[in-house]
């Protein structure tokens, strides 16, 4: 499932995430919105943007956390927002991507959420 308010991103996001062999569930444009259907289409992994207007993306992984504690929550983030990264990975996120999103570095971040690893509570951004 993919999270981001930006039509463009979530579109680049679901390309990539498709070419790295996965198949898109369901795209979400808000925070409440992914809140909503997260439960009807249990995905194996969310890839969350962080700033949306409304919920923003770590109140709405921490939310759906709270009802499905397995959920995966990749957050995609801009640069800059380095102290917003480390507080998602404190609450329960399993990996991060910088935008624009690198291919290599989200398939690391799939692979590392399949496999429950959480990432490296770093402030170190590849």
């Amino acid at each position: 499932m993919i999270v981001d308010d930006s039509l463009v991103m979530a579109q680049k996001l679901a390309v990539i995430v498709r070419d790295l062999g996965n198949e898109v569930v369901r795209v979400c444009k808000s925070g409440e919105e992914a809140l909503r259907d997260y439960p009807l289409v249990k995905p194996d992994i969310v890839t969350m943007d962080i700033t949306m207007p409304g919920m923003n993306g770590i109140d709405t992984m921490i939310g759906i956390l709270a009802t499905n504690p397995e959920a995966r929550v990749i957050m995609v983030t801009s640069h800059g927002q380095e102290a917003m990264v480390v507080r998602a990975i404190d609450a329960g996120a399993v990996g991060y991507v910088l935008k624009p999103v690198n291919k290599e570095r989200l398939a690391q971040m799939i692979e590392r959420a399949m496999a429950h690893a959480p990432v490296a509570k770093s402030r170190a951004f590849v």
